[in-house]
């Protein structure tokens, strides 16, 4: 039995819902930046449908805005903020025995490079080998990094905008019915296929997604350090009840 995850969307929407039934998918991760994660189970429980579970996850962003590390964990039972050390969150995740991936690995300056891949490799269970928004020479740094480092794969579409789902997305060989299932098939190194459309659709998505990147790294950057006030998901921020505030990098 195959069922097919796309392992990491950042949107959620009818038309996603929509859109992930008729590519086939069985599952769809939702991690969606700077919600907290009682947020993101609420609104995962809300789409979830007969034909595609929701996953909920969070994607962290551990470190300052000059020196930030992407870490995607699934299975949470308790909230983990962003803006503490990568290393702080990576016990966290080992605490509650939540599933670790490595998100678009070697990528500009907001993932894990091999150092990084290498000092967290018992708590790492899989590294993206292809993310629609990369150019052909990231993803075969990503893939290398996966050979080199013996670590299993994973892709996803990334999708910040619901025409993106769909243009990957991982092919388990077990059943995937519950956030457990996957939790367990991440663990457990359980076989699967890395399965991507290379053609025109995936490079009008490349397109989209990085002007959104740019989007991202410019006005809504400064919106975010200057004019939004304190993040949800910052470790001082009143929801966490002070547990982080010794480990937050600002």
């Amino acid at each position: 039995m195959t069922h097919r995850v796309d392992c990491h969307v950042k949107v959620l929407t009818d038309r996603v819902v929509e859109r992930a039934t008729r590519a086939g998918l069985d599952a769809i991760v939702y991690a969606p930046h700077f919600t907290r994660l009682p947020q993101i189970r609420k609104r995962a429980a809300v789409y979830s449908t007969d034909d595609l579970l929701v996953i909920p996850a969070r994607e962290v962003f551990t470190g300052s805005w000059r020196n930030r590390r992407h870490v995607l964990a699934i299975g949470l039972d308790e909230p983990v903020p962003d803006f503490i050390p990568l290393e702080a969150a990576m016990d966290e995740f080992d605490r509650q025995n939540a599933a670790v991936l490595v998100p678009h690995p070697n990528f500009a300056t907001v993932s894990l490079g091999e150092s990084g891949l290498r000092a967290h490799a018992e708590t790492i269970d899989a590294i993206e080998i292809f993310n629609p928004k990369h150019l052909p020479s990231h993803n075969r740094r990503a893939r290398g990094l996966a050979e080199t480092l013996s670590m299993p794969p994973f892709t996803s579409s990334y999708a910040h905008f619901p025409r993106s789902i769909g243009v990957a997305h991982t092919a388990f060989e077990t059943a995937i019915k519950s956030e457990a299932d996957l939790v367990q098939a991440l663990g457990d190194g359980v076989a699967r296929t890395v399965v991507y459309n290379n053609g025109l659709e995936r490079w009008r998505t490349t397109t989209t997604e990085l002007g959104h990147l740019v989007y991202e790294n410019t006005w809504k950057k400064v919106d975010r350090l200057f004019l939004s006030g304190t993040e949800p998901t910052h470790p001082q921020h009143i929801a966490y009840g002070g547990r982080f505030d010794d480990v937050a990098v600002y």
